[in-house]
């Protein structure tokens, strides 16, 4: 019990660290590990188009060189989608989406034909899907031809903005009443895709009111605790129900889109696009194909944006050993873990967690070092002890124009674990006298070792166990437990909590007092100290000893000591051997009675062979001619086997087995006898006739 005392309480802390901090890695090789996996082939292809083109550009945006071999399978699919006239719009827009990676070859017969689909296809379109496909599909075929405009531009952007609701959400068709932020991404990158393909230039009022409704759909955006900023849709009807994280990655893409197309700044603060990023980083590594995709290809639009560019500073290690003397160490990358640009970063302040207490050092800037790309503290201040901190930083662009294009987040809090060996000195166990308090044995303990304490005691007397504890700059150290357990040899166990007085740690158990608790139970105690915190890299679960207890007899109305727990696995485990008692054999006759009977048996066939004898049995009647001699020949073979099949019926074979080689003996037997009978009946009747 006491050993998972320990593990609960260092959980716990872990635990409460976790959920305090606001801390963000990068994308790394976890994430490109994942993309292999997820994005594999089944049977040499991947499942759709549109699949086909996630995995694509989830391998390009990681930069994954081992991967999945499906450019030719990607590029047969392209060329059948683009070449049939029955594929679906969004088959064709994510066939176009591929080919933008892959680059697979479409002749301009078959590139004229996709643009007048795509173009009457934009014309008829009568719901935000069909313009997102057939709009993004014109972008697709401008990027790889390059003259593609659409005639009404104006009119498209209008009948797109019919979608839009007035809290900056949008709806998918006009026959939906439901609005959603996801729709607001969609039609976001549908109309930056207008933009792009208008000629002339649109009306720049247009745009300008865009931007008011940008403003509005981030004022229904979420918030974490930890700073992550998110979408989510609560529609009353949940069948296109998206998700938070697909909704985000909508809306981030329609969004980055959207920026790259206009030359007005979106009204959209800098520590909102540094929120978004934050949420796609604090996913971790997802499960999910569909899920990997939109937080890498998010992060990716997110890196190249022209709003503001979220750098994000990371450690390697959130837990420093003061007894290694361990570095200092911070990242800072973009989203995709490339490099930052020039900049200094700066050590703030470091606070004790928990308290309000000024900064135990000076604001310092950490060094640069160019082997790692990290920036380093070599030594941390003597200030600094084991324990739980919180360290401040803060990033500073060392150009003023990078200021307008990356987005640092102001100060950045990390909660840090600082650990060390903790010295252990003075410890001892001693039994007392219960009225003068004197000691009657006392012995050292060496809590770094092994210990074979053996006592003994009555309940008139106390037991004493103390100890110090000091971290390695010399300060009193209070460990998050400290407990004292006695184990009877019926598995009673009792655990005491050790109290401190500053370095000093001391409990007196006082038997006279306990032999309630103690269930006046004598015998033999088993004596074990725990001692455990986060910061203490040798805490201790030691066995110390043992002490023998003699206690007073147990009044009539005492209450007795509670069952122990059943060990579930104790099921599992060996049986008690079965013995079995078997019938006593029957006594057996005489060996010379058992011969003498199969004796016996011998003599029917001594008789039927001496019979023989005296009828005179000869082959004067035997076929001369061959058939006849034949079946003669196979008669009496027959009869040799069933006298044969007799005897191995005798030594080896069952009931069962017997019969059945009879049966087939038998028919054979049968026939070719009625044939010898048959022969001898001619002949003998021949005889008669001459």
């Amino acid at each position: 019990m006491a050993r998972s005392l320990v593990g609960f309480t260092v959980l716990l802390l872990f635990l409460s660290i976790c959920e305090s901090a606001s801390f963000f890695q990068p994308i790394s090789d976890s994430h490109r590990s994942a993309a292999v996996e997820l994005f594999s082939p089944d049977h040499g292809s991947l499942k759709s188009l549109e699949e086909t083109y996630e995995a694509l550009r989830t391998f390009d945006v990681l930069g994954i060189e081992k991967k999945p071999d499906v450019t030719a399978t990607a590029c047969r699919l392209v060329s059948e989608t683009v070449g049939s006239s029955s594929s679906t719009l969004k088959d064709v827009f994510y066939a176009l989406k591929a080919n933008s990676i892959v680059k697979c070859k479409i002749n301009d017969k078959a590139y004229q034909g996709i643009i007048t689909r795509l173009n009457a296809a934009v014309d008829g379109a009568s719901s935000l899907p069909d313009f997102y496909y057939s709009v993004g599909g014109l972008v697709l075929v401008k990027g790889s031809k390059g003259d593609v405009h659409l005639a009404d531009a104006d009119g498209i952007f209008r009948s797109v903005k019919a979608f839009r609701q007035s809290d900056g959400r949008w709806r998918s068709s006009s026959s939906n009443p439901e609005s959603s932020a996801f729709a607001a991404g969609i039609a976001l990158e549908t109309l930056a895709g207008v933009v792009s393909l208008a000629s002339p230039e649109l009306d720049q009022s247009l745009i300008s009111t865009l931007n008011n409704d940008i403003s509005k759909l981030f004022d229904s955006i979420e918030k974490y605790d930890d700073g992550a900023l998110y979408f989510d849709d609560k529609l009353v009807d949940g069948h296109d129900h998206q998700g938070p994280l697909a909704t985000t990655s909508s809306v981030v893409r329609g969004l980055t889109a959207f920026a790259a197309v206009t030359d007005e700044r979106l009204n959209i603060p800098s520590n909102k696009i540094l929120g978004l990023a934050n949420f796609f980083l604090g996913i971790g590594v997802p499960g999910d194909a569909k899920d990997l995709f939109n937080q890498i290809d998010s992060l990716a639009c997110l890196e190249s944006n022209r709003v503001s560019i979220p750098l994000i500073l990371s450690l390697p290690s959130t837990v420093l050993s003061v007894t290694k003397e361990d570095l200092l160490q911070v990242n800072v990358n973009t989203v995709l873990g490339s490099n930052a640009p020039p900049l200094t970063v700066k050590l703030v302040g470091v606070f004790t967690s928990g308290s309000k207490a000024a900064s135990l050092v000076e604001s310092q800037e950490l060094v640069f070092d160019d082997g790692t790309g990290m920036y380093n503290m070599k030594n941390l201040p003597k200030s600094i002890d084991v324990g739980s901190y919180t360290f401040v930083f803060e990033i500073v662009l060392h150009e003023l124009e990078h200021e307008k294009i990356y987005i640092t987040g102001g100060q950045k809090k990390v909660p840090i674990f600082v650990s060390g060996l903790i010295k252990i000195e003075n410890a001892e166990i001693a039994v007392l006298d219960s009225d003068l308090g004197s000691i009657e044995t006392q012995k050292k303990l060496d809590l770094a070792g092994q210990n074979a304490v053996s006592l003994s005691a009555n309940h008139l007397q106390k037991l004493r166990v103390s100890f110090k504890l000091t971290t390695p700059h010399g300060l009193a150290f209070k460990p998050h437990q400290a407990l004292l357990k006695l184990r009877h040899e019926s598995k009673v166990e009792h655990i005491f909590v050790v109290g401190n007085s500053g370095k000093q740690f001391e409990i007196v158990l006082n038997f006279l007092g306990l032999v309630e608790k103690f269930f006046y139970l004598s015998g033999r105690y088993d004596i074990e100290l725990a001692v455990g915190d986060a910061v203490m890299e040798n805490s201790l679960l030691l066995a110390i000893g043992h002490i023998e207890l003699d206690l007073p007899e147990p009044p009539e109305k005492a209450t007795r000591p509670p069952p122990q727990p059943v060990d579930p696995y104790s099921r599992y485990g060996p049986k008690a051997e079965i013995t079995h008692i078997f019938r006593a054999p029957e006594k057996r006759p005489p060996k010379e009675l058992s011969l003498a009977f199969l004796g016996l048996t011998f003599l029917p066939l001594l008789g039927f062979l001496i019979g023989l004898l005296r009828l005179g049995v000869n082959l004067k009647n035997f076929p001369s001619n061959a058939v006849p001699a034949t079946f003669a020949t196979l008669f009496h073979v027959s009869i040799g086997a069933v006298l044969s099949l007799y005897v191995l019926f005798w030594l080896k074979l069952d009931l069962f087995q017997t019969l059945k080689l009879l049966g087939f003996l038998g028919v054979i037997l049968v026939l070719v006898g009625r044939r010898v009978l048959s022969h001898l009946a001619s002949t003998s009747a021949k005889l008669k006739s001459a």
